[in-house]
């Protein structure tokens, strides 16, 4: 570790990976560090049995060649060694609803997405091209989200005007249309009285403009981001637990780590929770009004998932992910389940490896589960790094909940019950201790379409030389996450020049492109 940084990067989720990455690429001495044994955040996976299961990153969009995730990754150095299996063509994502064995298909490509599901719903062209054209309508808004040069979305206000349910259900009278359309909302905790249609749009398209799986799981973009930070004379330095700050005058001077270790530099990026950023920075640092602000912001749901191993040669591999739902008249309320009806909706993702055959090895299920759920054993905290044993009635809990889940997954797949060798559970105190977020939120703060302004968080604190990245400012995913990095680096670099280092490593990529 150098005595002095210029960057120092707290948490090694995506967003301070990439953050890492691009400033390191601009000549900064940069340093990461993180409190757990496994670098970042929801890119991390486990093995049990043998068998490789992520925790966050189910599939990608927007990764085939020159669409936006395709260009960020390929600027960040990780794009030609990452092993990626694409999604079927056809439906990447198949919606089902109740006992109704029909199901329903989001195809890749706008041309074939309105042709598959025009199969269905054939009557419905008009609305289904209007809800495609809307959908790209409002992702060409956002100028980084395009890579092009433009007023940051926040400036246009009209885009959180619209709520998501309302707008889908404005294109088609078709109830069913309307569920299929909306059903994948798992994917961003979708709220009928509160999602923005801009968080349903920014999801939505990229999976519909490719759809890949991470084979043996996301972490291998961990792997390869810390690769290209140290390739640029960056360091990273885990089980390094960021306490409190130090400070001279108004500024952060060194973060101090659990184990005494102070981190000194010149400006600090933290890709904690901005709540937990405002406790560890210290309250008094901030206005009174911007502390109470963000910690009041709610937190999305969290989830339960279950992690299911697989007799060999028993089950088919899918090359896709299910959305079920029990009611499709309930794909926007399915947050508000009762326990007499969870779950009511669920999503099913299958694990790749590389040479994999038509066998499946592993599956996950995740399903919405409320924080409130496991509160009585809030004061534990249970990691590799830190164990601690929940107790007898926590296991039995866990244990519980994937029977009834178990039993009904298998109402939609009978075959399934016969293939399952192993299974492990994980509940909202998993992302709580693993993620670092508030009561397990899955997918950062909640965007309110009635109080859009509320949950908008700037990179950018009254601490002059400290600066936030992550799934809680902007836009959460993959995607979002990485878009998020590069508005908080513009802060420091400037978002033209970072916007054409960006296009520029593309266009050297084409130029070195044989023809053909």
């Amino acid at each position: 570790m150098k005595d002095y940084y210029d960057i120092v990067i707290i948490g090694s989720g995506l967003g301070g990976l990439a953050c890492a990455v691009m400033l390191a690429k601009e000549g900064k001495s940069v340093c990461v560090l993180e409190k757990n044994i496994q670098y970042g955040g929801n890119l991390q996976t486990f093995v049990r049995n043998r068998s490789i299961f992520d925790t966050g990153v189910h599939y990608l969009g927007g990764l085939s060649k020159g669409q936006n995730l395709y260009q960020y990754f390929k600027y960040l150095g990780i794009i030609d060694e990452l092993e990626l299996k694409k999604l079927e063509e056809d439906g990447f994502d198949v919606i089902s609803f109740g006992d109704d064995e029909k199901v329903y298909r989001h195809a890749q490509g706008y041309d074939n997405f309105i042709k598959v599901l025009l199969e269905d719903f054939p009557e419905e062209e008009k609305g289904i091209r209007e809800y495609c054209d809307k959908l790209k309508d409002t992702c060409s808004q956002f100028p980084l989200y395009e890579l092009r040069a433009g007023k940051p979305y926040y400036e246009n206000n009209y885009l959180f005007a619209l709520n998501a349910k309302d707008y889908i259900d404005s294109v088609t009278e078709n109830k069913r249309l309307r569920a299929v359309l909306s059903a994948s909302n798992l994917l961003y905790a979708g709220d009928a009285e509160r999602t923005p249609f801009y968080v349903h749009a920014l999801t939505v398209n990229s999976y519909i403009e490719s759809s890949y799986r991470c084979v043996n799981g996301g972490s291998q973009i961990t792997k390869l981001l810390i690769r290209r930070l140290r390739d640029h004379g960056g360091d990273a330095f885990n089980h390094k637990e960021v306490l409190h700050f130090e400070y001279e005058e108004d500024k952060v001077s060194a973060a101090v780590t659990k184990d005494g270790t102070v981190v000194k530099g010149s400006t600090f990026i933290s890709n904690v929770d901005p709540k937990f950023t405002i406790m560890m920075a210290g309250k008094e640092h901030f206005r009174k009004s911007y502390a109470k602000r963000v910690l009041a912001i709610e937190n999305t749901i969290s989830a339960f998932s279950l992690y299911v191993v697989l007799k060999p040669e028993t089950y088919p591999y899918h090359n896709c992910n299910y959305y079920h739902s029990k009611k499709y008249e309930r794909v926007w309320d399915t947050q508000s389940y009762t326990q007499e009806s969870w779950p009511e909706s669920y999503m099913i993702s299958m694990g790749v490896k590389k040479n994999m055959d038509e066998w499946g090895e592993n599956l996950t299920i995740m399903v919405y589960m409320n924080y409130d759920e496991v509160q009585q054993w809030e004061e534990s905290f249970n990691t590799v790094a830190e164990k601690e044993e929940r107790g007898e009635a926590y296991e039995k809990f866990k244990e519980e909940k994937s029977q009834v889940l178990l039993k009904e997954v298998c109402k939609k797949f009978p075959e399934l019950e016969n293939s399952i060798l192993a299974y492990y559970s994980s509940t909202p105190l998993s992302f709580r201790d693993y993620i670092n977020c508030p009561r397990g939120g899955a997918y950062g703060y909640i965007k309110d379409v009635a109080n859009p302004l509320r949950s908008f968080i700037s990179p950018r604190t009254k601490v002059p030389n400290l600066l936030l990245t992550g799934q809680c400012l902007n836009m959460h995913g993959i995607l979002g996450v990485t878009i998020g990095a590069a508005l908080t680096c513009s802060e420091l670099i400037g978002r033209d020049h970072l916007l054409k280092r960006i296009l520029e490593a593309n266009k050297e990529e084409h130029q070195n492109t044989p023809s053909s």
